[in-house]
């Protein structure tokens, strides 16, 4: 059997994290090793190669997912105007129907945050999405009114994060429904205020 290169080693081993990253985010942590080698394009056998367990992997794919909507949020962010249009781009990107639909793709706060809490405190799943949320507080609160003091920024926007993900939890649970959009609308409206200014097109978040 021909020895693989270390070029193509790689190349399975990134197929590996990014189909992982996006699945789990579909379909949660309890999704299967067959599922992911397949969603890959690899055969079952090849996982121990690359990864010591299923909880090794899921917390790489976990800080990916992250470094991923981290990379959407800093350049939303670096495109605004102003801190007011930063945040408007942030939570109306966020509480989006297009984000609703594409969790694969999406944040995975809503996607992962009830798996998450089910594991047991030594899964290294946990760093990587407490490392991961404190990323996107991070750029969050850069986008609060200069005005206000370091605590203050962080403190509003752990509530606005809150927010923007309890709506999606809710609106993904209800998609379909006249309630999911509302969800987005009403979450949307009481961050950004009833008439928020237009600051053009969003991407998903």
């Amino acid at each position: 059997m021909p020895r693989v290169s270390r070029a193509e080693t790689e190349r399975n081993r990134a197929a590996i994290e990014d189909a992982s990253s996006k699945l789990i985010r579909e379909r949660g942590l309890s999704v299967s090793v067959a599922d992911l080698m397949r969603a890959a394009g690899l055969t079952h056998g090849g996982f121990y190669g690359h990864f010591q367990s299923k909880d090794e992997l899921a917390a790489i794919a976990c800080a990916n997912a992250f470094a991923e909507s981290a990379k959407r949020w800093k350049k939303r962010v670096a495109n605004a105007e102003d801190r007011e249009a930063a945040r408007a781009a942030l939570v109306k990107g966020y509480l989006s129907a297009r984000n609703r639909s594409a969790p694969g793709t999406g944040c995975p706060l809503p996607a992962l945050a009830v798996d998450v809490a089910r594991q047991g405190r030594d899964k290294p799943i946990g760093p990587a999405f407490n490392a991961g949320l404190e990323a996107l507080i991070g750029i969050l609160a850069s986008a609060q009114p200069s005005t206000l003091d370091h605590e203050t920024r962080r403190a509003d926007a752990l509530a606005q994060i809150a927010t923007m993900v309890g709506a999606m939890v809710l609106a993904r649970a209800t998609d379909g429904l006249p309630v999911s959009d509302e969800l987005l609308a009403s979450a949307c409206e009481h961050l950004l205020g009833p008439e928020p200014r237009d600051h053009g097109p969003v991407a998903p978040s």
